[in-house]
């Protein structure tokens, strides 16, 4: 058994060269994962036509890795079409999850997505991917001769359809399944906005705790989030692992080598989608007030920002001020970031810690966090040294009275490397394959 391959099946929706920010976990974890015994295999999308693509990120998937590709019925292309854009025009998450758009095209489609997707619109994958799994362990075992080729399955969730997936393939197969959770599933944070039928919900909790329930181990990105669920099921008490959303060292390790800019004029960096829910309203005016006094700054916002934020901005006469550059290659983003003075972020609620706070955090450049009770970033903010964390009603004006007492302890920060969580992940693994094989 020793000598055996040991081999892990990753489902992830979003894969190269879709530029989804939530592909860079299983990008960068499957290329470390041979280093410590794994070789990782990808079942992803053949068709996913959503998200912006970064076809830079084509040259990080190892050469001698195994992707699977299966189509699926792309609900968003017909989307588009029924709010009247072309096929092939980009969609943003903020436009299709909008509060503030009341038309009503706009506002069915959002019914539909909320009451008949079930437990989200890339369900529609499910039979392809799981007869796409089938073909592959067949095949490896006829390859191998070994009855259980794929010795573990980790589900990539958001979309928390593909945890179905997992699971399908898990009971088919007796293989152990590890769904890996980057946001909460039945209670992700815009649900509380969106109004949804009872059978709805009631089928979504019955996929969530039918997965939970057949998981080998489940794996969450925050503290906060294993928590709740772990009081929410009490079976998981003893079967749930926190492995931090991280950042990949290579990309900040070239960046060093650069030399330093310096220019007068202040860059305030928010990256990522913004939604109207994150909105800091006070703190627009903190920096309408700093610019009065005579500071040159400029707001810069990469990825897509609610229609209510630009409101905000508006109404304290800081447009001018704001560059929105959209969505941007990551290798372009990490410079973006390095060359900020300050970076904003606003998580959604206690819960989450997103992952562009870890590649903040890098930087080494002060922080500005906006969250109601999230105790997780303040622990991260204060034992890395790397910044402030504020009420979503604060005006944040201490942050710049006292930015330059901000030191960042880069050694600290050098933990959430995805090398040394790729490391982790390696450790739940083979303790779940020495318990089978005892």
């Amino acid at each position: 058994m020793s000598d055996q391959i040991k081999r892990v099946l990753f489902i992830s929706y979003y894969w190269p060269p879709s530029g989804k920010a939530s592909l860079h976990w299983p990008l960068n974890i499957t290329r470390h994962l041979p280093e410590f015994g794994w070789e990782p295999i990808i079942l992803t999308v053949e068709n996913e036509s959503f998200t912006v693509k970064d076809e830079s990120l084509l040259k990080e998937v190892r050469p001698d890795m195994m992707v699977i590709k299966t189509r699926t019925f792309e609900v968003f292309n017909f989307y588009r079409i029924f709010i009247g854009k072309k096929k092939h025009e980009a969609l943003s998450v903020s436009e299709t999850m909008s509060t503030e758009n009341k038309g009503l095209r706009h506002r069915f489609s959002l019914w539909i997505r909320m009451n008949f997707f079930v437990p989200d619109a890339r369900v529609l994958w499910y039979r392809s991917a799981v007869r796409g799994g089938k073909r592959l362990i067949r095949k490896l075992i006829l390859e191998t001769r070994e009855p259980h080729p794929i010795q573990a399955i980790i589900s990539i969730g958001t979309p928390h359809s593909t945890h179905l997936i997992g699971k399908r393939l898990s009971k088919i197969y007796g293989i152990p399944h590890l769904p890996f959770f980057s946001d909460p599933w039945t209670s992700i944070s815009y649900y509380r906005h969106f109004k949804r039928n009872f059978p709805a919900e009631k089928l979504d909790n019955y996929f969530e705790k039918s997965v939970l329930k057949n998981a080998r181990k489940a794996i969450f990105v925050t503290r906060n989030t294993r928590d709740e669920y772990t009081r929410k099921y009490t079976f998981l008490k003893d079967k749930t692992d926190v492995l931090y959303w991280g950042y990949n060292e290579a990309d900040f390790t070239r960046l060093d080598k650069l030399p330093k800019t310096t220019i007068e004029t202040e860059i305030l960096l928010h990256a990522g989608n913004l939604f109207d829910y994150q909105n800091p309203v006070n703190f627009w005016q903190t920096i309408r007030k700093r610019i009065d006094s005579g500071k040159k700054m400029i707001l810069r916002f990469t990825g897509t920002v609610g229609s209510g934020i630009k409101k905000s901005i508006e109404e304290n006469a800081l447009s001018d001020y704001c560059e929105y550059p959209g969505f941007l290659p990551y290798s372009q983003l990490v410079k973006e970031l390095n060359a900020a003075d300050y970076l904003l972020v606003c998580p959604y609620d206690s819960r989450h810690v997103p992952g562009k706070l870890f590649e903040y955090l890098r930087t080494g450049k002060p922080i500005i966090a906006f969250c109601d009770d999230n105790t997780e970033i303040n622990n991260i903010l204060e034992e890395t040294g790397a910044g402030m964390l504020f009420p979503y009603n604060s005006y944040g004006s201490e942050f710049f009275d006292r930015f330059n007492e901000i030191k960042t302890d880069i050694t600290k920060v050098k933990q959430f490397d995805r090398y040394n969580i790729s490391k982790e992940l390696s450790n739940i693994l083979d303790n779940i394959f020495n318990e089978k094989a005892k």
